[in-house]
């Protein structure tokens, strides 16, 4: 039988000094995270600080990717600028205001009736539960019920301070709703002279990464509200199609509430839904609701595996794993309006991302040679050149 021992080789004179490198090594690398780290958490800390003024300013950015294609069309036809963005900002209120006075007064109408007919649907449950195969008793349930209302009635003013939040929610609200609309009036009339102005700031070195990262968050931005609208129209059109022939109730609201969704990827398309089958099910009933939920199935089926992969182009590069992580991140730091801002923020992040990764491969992008005409019109006396620079950023926009 060989000797226990016999395997056992004599220490390297080099262990110490690796062990010594690979500690050092160990340690400068988990300094590095620490510092990166501290890093990550100080920008939370100061993005949660600064949530106020960012907000507006993020959907002012967004409503202005929606509403710069007309502006743009009116000043490249002789417009001035204030006049163009005062007409398309009054537009824009209209079809908020007409989208209002037509989603309101159904649900205000037919709420009534829907809570009628729930308390009806409550009482079929409450007869299913009593009877075969549960056969749980109405001592049973009444017990449930009455814990529940004790519940209710033990939180009571928990639950009147949330109320109570939520209003000062709602102002606020109103507040960062009225300042982005502001801020996108100024963003349309004066958001051409934003890469000169950059430029100017930034210097010549750095001049060019600004503007290319400019224009490439732009036309990332731009392409997400395109398509997502695009999407959302044809969810809301044939699924409120599908309601309409059924007899559903409140199809205008609930194709509303789909094209909403589908500025939440995946997770917005399942809430719409569900609400929509809900509602079929309080109204009209189990085979109605399994017909609904069969026809927002089949239209989400179509919209992901035919029209996004269509319609996407280059999209926003984002795997569906990374949506659902960003929705999910977004709508615990802000709730509903941070699950909304949750994806563009992420492929703003992504289009940062790649850009530097391109620069330390050495991989220059084509937009980065782009602001050499910005420097060019800069240098140019203005006097000389009356409405050119104007003409020339309207035609870059």
């Amino acid at each position: 039988m060989p000797d226990a021992d016999q395997g056992d080789t004599a220490p390297s004179p080099q262990r110490g000094a690796r062990l010594q490198a690979a500690i050092r090594r160990t340690a400068i690398v988990t300094g590095r995270l620490l510092v990166i780290a501290a890093g990550v958490a100080l920008t939370g800390y100061l993005l949660s600080k600064l949530w106020m003024i960012l907000l507006p300013v993020i959907l002012a950015l967004l409503v202005t990717t929606v509403l710069w294609p007309p502006v743009r069309f009116l000043r490249r036809h002789g417009w001035p600028p204030l006049a163009a963005t005062s007409l398309i900002v009054l537009a824009f209120l209209s079809v908020l205001a007409g989208v209002v006075l037509v989603v309101v007064p159904p649900v205000a109408q037919q709420s009534g009736a829907l809570a009628d007919q729930a308390g009806q649907g409550l009482e079929q449950v409450q007869n299913w539960l009593t009877g075969p195969p549960f056969n749980l008793g109405e001592n049973q349930i009444g017990r449930a019920v009455d814990s529940a209302v004790n519940t209710l009635q033990e939180n009571a003013q928990s639950i009147a301070g949330s109320a109570l939040s939520w209003l000062f929610s709602i102002g606020s609200g109103i507040v960062n709703a009225v300042l982005a609309l502001v801020l996108t009036f100024f963003f349309l009339k004066d958001g051409a002279r934003w890469l000169p102005w950059l430029e100017r700031q930034v210097g010549p070195r750095v001049a060019p990464h600004a503007a290319a990262l400019s224009r490439q968050s732009w036309q990332t931005l731009s392409e997400f509200i395109r398509q997502q609208a695009f999407v959302g129209f044809i969810d809301a059109f044939f699924i409120g199609l599908g309601l309409w022939i059924l007899g559903v109730p409140l199809v205008i609201p609930l194709s509303v509430l789909t094209f909403v969704g589908a500025f939440i990827p995946i997770i917005g398309a399942f809430v719409a839904g569900a609400f929509a089958v809900l509602i079929a099910l309080v109204s009209n009933g189990w085979t109605t609701a399994l017909i609904v939920l069969g026809v927002v199935l089949l239209v989400q089926q179509l919209e992901g595996n035919v029209l996004q992969p269509v319609i996407q182009g280059r999209g926003l590069q984002l795997p569906p794993a990374v949506v659902m992580l960003a929705v999910t991140a977004g709508g615990s730091f802000a709730g509903i309006i941070g699950a909304l801002l949750a994806v563009p923020v992420a492929a703003l992040v992504a289009v940062f991302y790649r850009y530097a990764r391109d620069q330390l491969d050495g991989h220059d992008s084509p937009a980065a040679d782009e602001p050499s005409a910005y420097r060019t019109r800069m240098v140019q006396p203005t006097e000389s050149r009356p409405g050119h620079e104007r003409d020339a950023a309207v035609e870059d926009g």
